[in-house]
């Protein structure tokens, strides 16, 4: 579950951590009001306004603009607010803007020049240990970084027995080339970085950049938080942090439901109860030649209304060009998902989308002739290979 800019940085304040401070506003009058509540509260003369969606790379899309009096701030709030946001990680469409954030300039003059650093927290999945990935390039495209100049991207691996150690925490400050003051910031700013991440269950902190103020402070200018779905029930109150705007709409309605539900780019529809089978499943229709239009693991059960769910879901994607059910009828019977296949088949009326329907495990040979006898237009398979020639032939 992916947070918006603001929400990350109300989190890391509530864990100690120094952040560039705003107010989020939904229209133009209200990014002026909180402007003027800016200028009160931190004496900023000039303000950032930052469009609130989830992607990266929002200053190129133009959805990150200084503005210079308030007559700016208003100007800038009404062009943002409502626009569809193109960055590149959003799709051609972009995403709608519902609201920005009025920030303080942090940019101001003073005895030294800011300087801007990249730091993320995250699960390094092959050592089963967190990692604090940092460098002195901030304000880049890591992955620019990373082809370019490996060399300035550090990496400090953190013990899961232990936690953050402090040497750790100033080998990175070192590391990033400061001393004095902005030295001890830093290290205090890694230790409740690192602290926010692991009592959050998050699977993701990225600030980007952190900067370096021209008097020496250490703050979060930006942050990208993404929460460990599996530990909010620990977290109810960051579960209702979501914004569901921001997510696919099929997605948010095949959870609803209880589903698990991926939308991806494919032209051939998947309904399969496991994960493991699922994927496999996805491997079988890219070797017939198609490509997979989504994730649905429908689970251990597969009665006929939750079957229709499933259908309905898949055909709310125009791309799609076929659809495959694959089930193994272990905890639930074979037969069972034939009926339900059947029934949600004639509830639905006429499915122009050509169905394959592999059906292996208990009753299996039941839910063959119940599918070959309900006349509908429906093909039955047996055999892996088998259902991936009937893919590939009505791809063909």
């Amino acid at each position: 579950m992916n947070l918006h800019e603001y929400q990350g940085k109300e989190m890391l304040a509530s864990f100690g951590v120094r952040i560039q401070r705003g107010i989020v506003a939904t229209t133009p009058a209200e990014a002026v009001a909180a402007a003027k509540k800016l200028t009160e509260e931190t004496g900023t003369g000039w303000h950032v306004i930052k469009a609130q969606v989830h992607a990266g790379g929002r200053g190129k899309g133009g959805g990150v603009k200084l503005a210079k009096n308030l007559e700016q701030v208003e100007e800038i709030a009404g062009q943002i607010i409502g626009m569809n946001l193109v960055t590149p990680q959003t799709s051609a469409e972009g995403k709608k803007v519902h609201q920005v954030l009025v920030a303080e300039d942090v940019y101001y003059p003073g005895d030294n020049e800011p300087e801007e650093y990249y730091m993320s927290v995250l699960l390094n999945r092959g050592t089963g240990r967190n990692m604090i990935m940092y460098s002195t390039e901030g304000g880049m495209d890591i992955e620019t970084v990373a082809e370019e100049t490996p060399h300035l991207i550090f990496t400090e691996e953190i013990d899961p027995a232990t936690g953050l150690l402090p040497f750790q925490a100033r080998k990175i400050a070192f590391n990033l080339g400061l001393s004095g003051t902005a030295f001890k910031e830093m290290t205090k700013f890694v230790a409740s970085l690192y602290k926010a991440y692991v009592s959050t269950d998050s699977s993701l902190f990225e600030i980007n950049p952190v900067l370096k103020t021209s008097d020496d402070k250490i703050m979060a200018v930006d942050s990208k938080v993404s929460l460990d779905e599996n530990a909010l029930f620990r977290h109810k109150d960051l579960a209702a942090l979501r914004d569901e705007r921001e997510e696919n709409p099929v997605e948010v309605e095949a959870k609803a439901v209880g589903l698990n539900y991926v939308d991806l780019d494919g032209n051939v529809g998947c309904m399969v109860n496991g994960a493991g089978l699922a994927m496999a499943t996805m491997d079988l229709i890219k070797q017939a030649g198609g490509e997979p239009a989504n994730f649905l693991d429908v689970g251990g059960t597969a009665d006929a209304e939750r079957v229709e769910i499933a259908f309905d879901l898949i055909l709310k994607d125009p791309n799609v060009k076929a659809i495959l059910v694959n089930i193994f009828g272990g905890i639930v019977r074979c037969d069972r998902v034939a009926q339900g296949i059947v029934d949600a088949y004639k509830n639905m009326g006429n499915i122009e989308v050509p169905i394959i329907v592999r059906l292996q495990g208990t009753n299996a040979d039941i839910a063959k002739e119940l599918i070959d006898n309900s006349g509908l237009d429906v093909q039955s398979a047996v055999e892996f290979q088998e259902a991936a020639d009937k893919v590939q032939a009505v791809l063909a």
